[in-house]
């Protein structure tokens, strides 16, 4: 049966081409006579943040919902890993040395991506931060396959423009660190994390604490590279210490390869 509750009312699309059409008088061309939700300075006001916030949740969440999107797998990683081609060019030996990891995550990607369009695209989306690096890889290695693939940027001053293998339709911007990842972890059903900067650090511990604290289901938590992660933190000194359990250690898993990632999330079971 055809729901016609929308049709009762005249829509907000209809209000605001006849409201750009009025009288151009001083009355019409003062900011309190324009439409609310048309009124860009209006919705920039700081009392509206908590509305801004919530759009910032409802338009991914609609726009993922309406392309039948269920489940995504997330690829964190940081902006600065080139790949192995410009990996001359890098500031560092240490990141041309990390470079191996883009032509990984590139290749993760478009494994996981031909199993998504087994799916026709709903389960096992690509999801990345949408930036160059480590994103890029994985949003490219999704286009390698010929699947769509998601991309969650933000503004910030540099750095951050889209990479030109996210899905143009899959493409979001936010200006909320919080709600963007939280679309990160909505859908997610395998956390992977490569090498990275603060950024990646600061999205793999909110990830680990939101799992650790049963505010999210367990699912495979890969770090790829146990040499670099093993240098940057000290994991075993925080369970000798009891600042964690020593079983929040089997959290995540330390893996390699694409290859070795698939097959654990082949493998996973929900109360592994």
């Amino acid at each position: 049966m055809k729901d016609d509750r929308q049709s009762q009312f005249r829509d907000a699309h209809s209000d605001r081409s006849t409201a750009e059409q009025v009288p151009d008088t001083p009355q019409t061309r003062a900011p309190a006579y324009k439409l609310a939700f048309n009124d860009t300075d209006f919705m920039l006001r700081e009392e509206l943040r908590p509305v801004r916030l919530q759009l910032e949740l409802l338009k991914p969440e609609m726009i993922l919902n309406e392309r039948g999107i269920n489940s995504t797998i997330v690829l964190f990683g940081g902006a600065r890993i080139p790949e192995p081609a410009k990996k001359d060019d890098a500031r560092t030996k240490t990141l041309a040395d990390l470079s191996k990891y883009y032509d990984e995550a590139r290749e993760f990607a478009r494994l996981m991506t031909e199993k998504s369009l087994a799916s026709y695209g709903r389960e096992f989306v690509v999801a990345t931060g949408g930036g160059p690096g480590v994103m890029e890889a994985g949003n490219r290695g999704a286009d390698d396959a010929g699947g769509a693939s998601i991309g969650l940027n933000i503004v910030l001053p540099h750095e951050q423009a889209p990479n030109e293998y996210v899905t143009p339709g899959l493409c979001f911007n936010f200006h909320y660190f919080a709600i963007r990842k939280m679309h990160f972890l909505m859908r997610a059903r395998a956390i992977c994390v490569f090498p990275g900067g603060f950024g990646t650090l600061d999205e793999t511990f909110e990830a680990l604490t939101l799992i650790q604290t049963d505010r999210m289901n367990r699912v495979p938590f890969l770090l790829f590279g146990e040499e670099f992660w093993r240098s940057i933190i000290n994991w075993e000194a925080l369970a000798d210490a009891g600042t964690i359990s020593p079983e929040d250690l089997e959290l995540f898993q330390f893996v390699e390869t694409a290859q070795e990632a698939v097959a654990i999330i082949d493998a996973w079971h929900p109360d592994c």
